[in-house]
């Protein structure tokens, strides 16, 4: 698995946590958390106008993986610029209190800055939606020759990545 360290780009938010005691730092309960979710949502930038979208994805603990369309607004953006934020949460909810301005967010997250990677390799490409289907299915599928054709897949070579929690 990926390490959880700082190593964003110099000038990237993605530094030291603020609040310490909310970081997960093992990465056990990272890829758990990867592992649970269904969607993720992708932050790509072009121009300093950001572009946020959710996917259906995959974690095979080095990697991520999500399908899409070969055209469109994201994979455009992409083809341009392959760097990305993500982003997974689960166990959303509140943390109440007495006073109403220290509610807070109750959740498990992991938030990280990588590389996108348009797949060729067609065994590569199969296996990474056998991936995200599985999530979904425990039938085993059969993907249609110009389904995979019409598919992109890509990979996201993670640069860094943190977890964080509150409210457990």
């Amino acid at each position: 698995m990926q390490s959880t360290d700082t190593r964003a780009p110099v000038g990237h938010p993605h530094g030291a946590m603020r609040r310490d005691e909310r970081e997960i730092t093992q990465p056990s309960a990272i890829a758990a958390i990867l592992a649970s979710a269904k969607v993720m949502y992708i932050a790509l930038a072009e121009n300093d106008i950001p572009f946020m979208v959710p996917v259906f994805y995959a974690w095979d603990g080095t990697s991520l993986y999500f399908h899409s369309a070969r055209a469109g607004t994201k994979i455009e953006m992409l083809k341009r610029n392959s760097t990305l934020c993500f982003a997974v949460s689960t166990e959303q909810g509140v943390v109440e209190d007495e006073v109403i301005c220290n509610f807070e967010a109750r959740h498990r997250t992991v938030i990280g800055l990588g590389n996108a990677v348009f797949i060729q390799d067609e065994a590569e490409k199969i296996a990474a939606l056998n991936l995200i289907v599985a999530r979904f299915s425990d039938k085993a599928w059969t993907f249609p020759a110009a389904n995979v054709r019409a598919t992109l897949v890509l990979r996201i070579d993670i640069i860094s990545m943190k977890g964080k929690q509150h409210g457990f």
